[in-house]
């Protein structure tokens, strides 16, 4: 990975600088130096990467006993920081970087310290761990202006507005459902309702939501290099659902009802016909004698009418109980669970870095 850092001319510094910066770490009134030190002859290897020299870097007017990397921190501890640090230094400049992360996180483990935290930035750069010596960088600004030499402190977010660019990509939640879990990747992230957002590499991610009673939401999200992926988590009640077709359920068994009235109702005509058939014929046998006169058989018209009425009726309750059966059928209660909705709705926008202001526009997709 090419080193963000300037260089300047070898030997400008000297074994002076080295010596000044180391005890800058063990306390002294000036801050902490962004030069790096020079062993070596002009004429052998350089280093990884040069700083300015010390003597030009401007210097805080606070005093190092007010520094909030100073309190708490005994004068022991600081000691054994330097020492951590010119052994990380030596492993640095003879490109052991393994072995100088490993010193410069030991050295940190006892101090606290800016400048420990942009020196191990820059070594997690060159292994190849952007988004280690994004948060290292991140915290070595976190003192705010002062706390590092102002080109040390220029050149801290230069790379990270690299990393940010380059190789490094943000995604940002949103869940507004109260409880919900929502995990990055299978481990645990927040709980909503809120707004969360995370550094991550370039790649494809997974989004989950998960609470009781709701469908569980994975969503696979593609991110670049240099984008900000903005998505917001919609989730949807997982239950079982009971119900009928129409809301009145005696509707149908009304007009099964109806279908035995109209029934019942041609039982009744069909015996009142039978019965006023029966009194026509006994009384044109009374009337009739030895030898009858024509008829027209107007006296069985009642109970023709009747007998017609009463087919109708069979004819329509039939159809009314073959209907409402129909009906009552059709409206048996019924149980389905309700569908899935939930979803991750995906904005994309260009990553911005910590040194850059200004709005970019959101492309939905």
């Amino acid at each position: 990975m090419t080193s963000l850092i300037s260089r300047s001319e070898v030997g400008r510094a000297g074994l002076g600088v080295e010596l000044l910066l180391c005890a800058v770490l063990l306390g002294g009134n000036a801050a902490p130096a962004h030069a790096e030190p020079q062993a070596q002859p002009a004429e052998q290897a350089q280093p990884p990467e040069q700083a300015q020299p010390a003597e030009q870097a401007p210097r805080s007017q606070q005093p190092a006993s007010l520094r909030p990397w100073h309190q708490g921190v005994s004068e022991e501890r600081r000691q054994k920081a330097a020492q951590l640090f010119q052994e990380a230094r030596e492993f640095h400049r003879n490109l052991l970087l393994a072995d100088a992360r490993a010193k410069y996180e030991e050295a940190l483990r006892h101090w606290e310290q800016p400048e420990l935290r942009f020196y191990l930035g820059r070594v997690l750069m060159r292994i190849g761990l952007p988004l280690l010596a994004y948060e290292n960088l991140q915290k070595s600004l976190q003192w705010g202006p002062g706390a590092l030499a102002r080109e040390v402190e220029d050149e801290a977010r230069a790379a990270v507005g690299e990393l940010l660019q380059q190789e490094l990509s943000v995604i940002e939640i949103r869940c507004d459902e109260p409880g919900a879990a929502v995990l990055l990747d299978g481990k645990p992230w927040f709980v909503g309702p809120g707004t969360e957002r995370r550094m991550v590499l370039p790649g494809e991610h997974i989004v989950t939501a998960r609470k009781t009673g709701y469908y569980v939401v994975v969503k696979p999200v593609v991110v670049l290099a240099g984008k900000h992926v903005l998505g917001m988590i919609e989730m949807s009640i997982d239950t079982t659902i009971t119900e009928r077709r129409w809301q009145a359920p005696w509707a149908p068994w009304a007009v099964v009802g109806a279908g035995a009235a109209l029934g019942l109702l041609g039982g009744g005509l069909t015996w009142r016909a039978s019965t006023h058939h029966d009194e026509a014929e006994q009384k044109l046998q009374r009337d009739c004698g030895p030898k009858c006169e024509a008829n027209d058989g107007s006296e069985y018209d009642q109970s023709i009418l009747e007998n017609r009425v009463a087919i109708g009726s069979f004819i329509g309750g039939g159809v009314a109980l073959i209907a409402g059966g129909a009906l009552v059928y059709m409206n048996r209660t019924r149980s389905y669970r309700t569908e899935d909705r939930g979803e991750v709705k995906i904005q994309l926008a260009p990553a911005v870095s910590a040194g850059v202001a200004g709005l970019s526009t959101r492309i939905s997709f």
